[in-house]
């Protein structure tokens, strides 16, 4: 079996682990970078409205906005910390270092916005590709960085451990401790290991274990999968948002809050708008309440979506302002200019995730969880819009400097890792796409928007069945990326399942209809 050897692993090439890694670069730390498919595949990639950045941050007003919408239950320090940080790493990174394409007044001045529950215009922004701009400045800095080496088409299949991966028995009595990971070539199908002083899990959100989601195809929760099986915390996983307005009609994609923000009206099939019945920032509520509003309206009226008109904006500032929403409506048959847009709630983003702080640190010596995977308590029961770039930011930047001082203080064992023995048997790709149907459909039905305890404990019987299969399963066939896809979106699905079980209270994204 090949073996690497790194001073840091990044699992993931989303903002939050491409931003780790050109920090650890600038502070001579030697990094490999993994990613599952092409390097744009990420989250990150797919966000349009824009990102939190004040040059003089008024933390009191923020905190409150982010108290509000996370439903209270938001850390408060947490928020501080990575907000203040966030906004420095934006400053230094994507103005300076590796400047993003944001909009700019005639003068060149950043232009700001609002989304939903801001009370001020504290966003800047890339048009409606602001995920895009962000990412791609910083992975052409990360490609010419030759501290770094990024290894696209490369999946991790579980974490290195002392007690368990070790070649010395006697590595079992040191503290939980990770040193790499067992990692997947896609297309060769070899298995080898990279063994790092630092493992950070940056593999974004769980998104794709529903049926209906924003989320880029492989986002099944695999870097909390993996960091459940060897020990570490998981929190808040009930809390899933489903983003209120995602095109209706084909193949889902994002409408961002953005164009709520712009002035667009969110109307039943009657034509009326509604959210004013629902709550007192109108179209700005937050999401959750958004959400659950267009689903009630929709089976009020017995229509299959909800309408979100822009159609009273003028056309050029419309097309100008969301060149590609303009363009993805257009293509699916819909002039955003001239008619509604049908909308409908999914899946987007995860609140809960692996317990880390701000700094990226878990419970696991060594092992480091940032971004979308990691739960800081930042966007408690309910994230505010545009502060997931800004924690994904804020993540990278603070854990690779907390790695750096800890590689220049401490020493590192790193023993020799087993070997991973590849069963000659393939996978029966048919029956894999159908258990990730069966996985997709249940979290749909019994664990969405609307839940309850007959919903969730149904659940629950399917989801442990199907996780005892595909386990027996797994253990017998050689590996794919599909696979790894239903082992760990499995794994996820159930931890969201019982967090919502345990869940009495009605919360953020957690609305459970039979307390």
């Amino acid at each position: 079996m090949k073996i690497l050897h790194t001073d840091c692993l990044v699992i993931g090439a989303g903002i939050a682990g491409c931003v780790y890694a050109h920090e650890a670069a600038k502070k001579g730390l030697k990094t490999i970078l993994l990613s599952c498919g092409p390097l744009e595949d990420a989250n990150s990639d797919l966000a349009q409205g824009g990102i939190v950045y004040e040059p003089h941050l008024v933390m009191q007003d923020l905190l409150e906005d982010v108290q509000l919408a996370t439903a209270h239950l938001c850390n408060d320090e947490a928020v501080r910390t990575l907000s203040q940080a966030g906004c420095k790493a934006i400053e230094e990174i994507f103005l300076k270092e590796a400047p993003a394409n944001f909009d700019r007044d005639e003068k060149g001045a950043l232009r700001f916005t609002r989304e939903g529950a801001h009370r001020k215009n504290r966003i800047i922004y890339s048009k409606d590709t602001t995920g895009h701009a962000l990412l791609s400045a910083i992975q052409k800095a990360i490609l010419h960085n030759p501290a770094i080496t990024v290894m696209p088409g490369t999946s991790a299949i579980d974490l290195l451990t002392l007690s368990h991966s070790s070649t010395n028995i006697l590595d079992r009595y040191y503290p939980l401790t990770v040193f790499g990971a067992y990692v997947l070539d896609n297309t060769s199908g070899e298995v080898f290991a990279i063994t790092a002083k630092k493992t950070v899990l940056a593999t974004g959100g769980v998104g794709q274990v529903y049926r209906h989601t924003t989320n880029f195809q492989h986002a099944y929760g695999h870097g909390i999968a993996m960091a459940y099986r060897v020990g570490a915390r998981v929190m808040n996983m009930e809390f899933v948002q489903f983003h209120p307005t995602v095109f209706a009609k084909g193949k889902n994609f994002l409408i961002s809050e953005a164009l709520r923000g712009e002035g667009a009206i969110l109307r039943n099939c009657r034509g009326e708008a509604f959210m004013p019945r629902y709550h007192a920032l109108k179209d700005l509520a937050p999401r959750d309440i958004v959400a659950r509003a267009i689903e009630q309206e929709r089976l009020e009226t017995s229509h299959n979506c909800v309408y979100l008109d822009i159609t009273h904006e003028p056309a050029e500032f419309t097309k100008n302002r969301f060149p590609a929403i303009y363009k993805k409506c257009l293509e699916s048959g819909i002039d955003l200019t001239k008619q509604p847009i049908p909308v409908v709630p999914a899946a987007h983003y995860f609140c809960g995730g692996i317990y880390a702080t701000p700094q990226g640190r878990t419970n696991i010596v060594n092992l480091n969880a940032i971004g979308e995977t990691a739960c800081t308590g930042y966007h408690g029961a309910n994230r505010l819009a545009s502060t997931s770039l800004l924690e994904a930011v804020a993540m990278g930047y603070l854990c690779a400097a907390a790695d750096a001082q800890d590689i220049a203080q401490n020493d590192f064992h790193i023993p020799a890792p087993k070997e991973w023995v590849i069963p000659s048997e393939k996978p029966d790709i048919n029956l894999v796409k159908q258990d990730l149907d069966t996985l997709k459909n249940t979290m749909w039905n019994y664990v969405g928007l609307v839940r309850s305890h007959t919903r969730l404990n149904r659940a629950e019987k399917i989801l442990r069945h199907l996780h005892n299969e595909i386990d027996a399963f797994y253990k017998g066939n050689a590996l794919c990326q599909e696979l790894l896809d239903l082992r760990n979106g499995t794994q996820t699905a159930l931890l969201i399942t019982y967090a919502a079980i345990k869940d009495e209270q009605s919360r953020g994204c957690h609305y459970i209809i039979d307390k």
